[in-house]
């Protein structure tokens, strides 16, 4: 069933308390990561329990079949630093070096940076380059996959996102967004809500130093489109073939799409 316009345009894009428009949550957004690069990574793992790297493993195993193409050219959109694209390269086997490098893209520079000595530390197969997601610097039907992984909810413009993304994805090329969602019931659904919006923003708070960023992530999740509404969204951008999975009690979502 078709989502009723005034849904759609209740999610328009992230917007971080004082944010007025676009360019300003954008730019909060920018700053907000740029800050808590130094101890990012070691939070996403601890406060998912090491979930995180488990998430990213399933996504790459869901895209084999692109990954193991010699030919395939993929980006990692709203990259961070660079772990869903090492897990890609880890999916593509022995052979990676002999592929074309992954292409991981962000907008925070400091992001970027930590990324780049991630590769060189680990002898990844894999560039990062900066860029925006709602103008990125690549030609029309260059990419065969498009992945985000917990990026793509932080966009200013989820419309003008997914529009993007089809612009770069080759017809028929597949795109993966992994992002957190709110469960809808059962039984795990008051646990998470209570995690998420008591524990997990003071905790991250107290060992980054930055309690905005912190505070900022359940909010932008209770937000952020459902996985039918997000659905929706990927269809109307020309997508078809939309499949939702649900993973951890519904708490994080995989959406996959081919582009028609």
């Amino acid at each position: 069933m078709p989502m009723p316009a005034q849904n759609l345009e209740k999610h328009l894009g992230t917007r971080p308390e004082g944010a007025r428009d676009e360019r300003e949550a954008a730019t909060r957004v920018r700053e907000m990561f740029g800050r808590i690069v130094p101890r990012y990574d070691f939070l996403n793992h601890f406060l998912s329990f090491s979930l995180d790297r488990v998430w990213r493993r399933r996504t790459a195993r869901r895209f084999l079949r692109v990954l193991r193409r010699p030919d395939a050219l993929i980006l990692d959109l709203c990259c961070g630093t660079g772990d869903l694209a090492f897990a890609l390269d880890r999916a593509r086997g022995n052979s990676s070096a002999r592929r074309t490098p992954i292409v991981g893209a962000d907008f925070v520079e400091p992001m970027l940076d930590r990324a780049r000595e991630k590769t060189r530390r680990n002898k990844r197969h894999a560039v990062f380059a900066a860029a925006d997601a709602l103008r990125l610097p690549f030609p029309d039907a260059t990419f065969d996959l498009v992945t985000s992984a917990f990026g793509f909810r932080n966009l200013a413009n989820y419309e003008q996102g997914l529009g993007e993304i089809a612009r770069v994805l080759k017809q028929g090329g597949e795109v993966g967004i992994l992002e957190f969602s709110e469960p809808a019931r059962g039984p795990m659904a008051g646990v998470f809500r209570f995690y998420f919006k008591n524990i997990l923003p003071r905790v991250g708070g107290a060992i980054s130093g930055d309690s905005e960023a912190y505070a900022y992530l359940p909010g932008s999740v209770a937000k952020f489109p459902s996985p039918q509404e997000l659905a929706t969204l990927m269809r109307a951008a020309g997508f078809a073939a939309v499949s939702i999975a649900p993973w951890n009690f519904g708490s994080v979502m995989l959406h996959s799409a081919k582009r028609i």
